[in-house]
């Protein structure tokens, strides 16, 4: 019978049976611990007072598999008994949690995290009345503040005319008012106007107020809000901030509309 040497030890049949056994003890060895402390996606829940719940960060330090919850705080990552969870984000202080045998069993898990949140022990507000936009250069002095509605208008009807050697006119405006596009700003600027208005007025005089104070019918107060702006005695009052004023005014406007309402019903 021929034998085989390896470094000065024999291969024989008996030694090639008996490392056959060795090596499949290995693998029946394995094989019970790995069906003993198996893999699963395990289900979680995190929980945190004061933040988002959403892209929370969960790393399984043994295997580095990942994870992030979702907006509601959930998340699914794949864990074996006594695998290490680690759980951050920007906003939360950083957590580590041990996968226990009573987790595998479970449903789902849930963690408590922190907010990592600063917070200022004090906040001071200084006014520096002196420093604006024109001290800073940013705009010219006296440049009139349009709003958008006169901005638009100021722009469809401005000519830029320079006169000289190098004359320029634009015909921008006359092809605006030809066209009938002035004529439509003019307009938006005019509503633009009763919407600002109007808000002063809500503002001023709440539905309470007109309720319980004017006697306005709550069906009729968008109405009487309305038929105050197109009053230019009451916003005459409203411009000089003559509060005593307006309120005279509000209430003789008041009764006047309460009359109109009762000849309509007539």
């Amino acid at each position: 019978m021929e034998y085989f040497y390896l470094r000065n030890f024999p291969i024989t049949p008996e030694s090639m049976c008996k490392n056959y056994y060795t090596l499949l003890s290995f693998f029946v060895v394995a094989l019970i611990h790995a069906q003993q402390n198996p893999v699963r996606n395990l289900k979680g829940k995190v929980s945190i007072d004061f933040s988002v719940l959403a892209n929370i960060s969960i790393i399984n330090t043994r295997t580095e598999k990942y994870a992030v919850t979702d907006e509601e705080g959930y998340f699914t990552i794949q864990v074996k008994e006594h695998d290490t969870l680690l759980f951050s984000a920007v906003n939360i202080k950083p957590k580590k949690i041990s996968i226990s045998c009573e987790d595998m069993e479970s449903d789902k898990i849930y963690v408590k995290l922190e907010s990592s949140v600063t917070q200022l022990n004090e906040v001071v507000i200084v006014n520096y009345p002196k420093i604006n936009a024109v001290s800073l250069g940013i705009i010219p002095a006296g440049q009139k503040k349009f709003t958008p509605a006169e901005r638009r208008l100021n722009t469809a009807t401005r000519t830029d005319a320079q006169l000289g050697l190098d004359t320029k006119f634009s015909i921008d405006p006359l092809l605006n008012a030809l066209s009938g596009r002035t004529a439509m700003l003019k307009s938006a600027l005019e509503t633009e106007k009763k919407e600002n208005w109007l808000q002063r007025v809500q503002d001023l005089y709440d539905e309470g107020f007109l309720l319980a104070k004017l006697k306005i019918p709550f069906d009729y107060i968008k109405g009487f809000q309305y038929f105050l702006v197109e009053n230019q005695p009451f916003l005459n009052t409203l411009v000089s901030k003559n509060k005593s004023m307006s309120d005279f005014i509000i209430g003789e406007l008041a009764v006047k509309f309460i009359e109109n309402i009762a000849n309509e019903k007539k």
